[in-house]
């Protein structure tokens, strides 16, 4: 397993050893000993799935006060994933990192609690799964919005497909002024 560091504190990129042949392959997405090397070590609880066509976006989803850390991986398809720092005490914050993720490269992408996370498709349809080590709690959830110009995420979409609500989502600026009014 090859791990690949990132500008974001935290926020792995890893490759995954794949054994194939002329029959398919096999690769371990998983293994506790081998994650808790690397730093992964809080206990999973909760495992998703979505399916999404080509253009759609998800995200940039995070919860408020129990963060989830997310392992992620496509297991058809390819996807372009990103994380965004919002911790507003990092030297990071509003910075993003976006990696390739596809059922070819089997690579993942380790977001820690307390970053956004979002995708876009990039194939005609993708299987994306994430382990998460909080479980969803749907009063708690917050957002921000996919293309705020203070974030400036170079998606690999123009025009993408958003859910209503991610429609609305409020720019970094806009989520800090409401905390700041809480």
């Amino acid at each position: 397993m090859k791990v690949i560091e990132t500008k974001l504190p935290g926020v792995l990129i890893i490759e995954p050893t794949v054994f194939g042949d002329a029959r398919g392959f096999f690769v371990e997405s998983f293994q506790l000993e081998r994650y808790r090397e690397v730093g992964i070590e809080l206990p999973f609880v909760q495992d998703n799935q979505s399916r999404s066509s080509k253009g759609v976006l998800r995200g940039l989803h995070f919860q408020r006060t129990r963060p989830q850390g997310k392992l992620v991986r496509v297991s058809r398809g390819a996807v372009y994933d990103v994380a965004v720092d919002i911790n507003s005490n990092s030297p990071t914050f509003g910075q993003y990192v976006g990696a390739e993720l596809t059922e070819e490269n089997q690579r993942q992408l380790w977001v820690p609690p307390g970053f956004a996370h979002g995708f876009c498709v990039l194939s005609d349809i993708a299987d994306f799964q994430y382990k998460c080590t909080d479980y969803y709690f749907p009063q708690d959830e917050g957002a921000l919005i996919w293309n705020d110009p203070e974030i400036g995420i170079e998606w690999p979409i123009a025009d993408p497909l958003l859910s209503a609500k991610d429609l609305l989502n409020p720019s970094l600026r806009e989520l800090i002024d409401q905390e700041k009014g809480r």
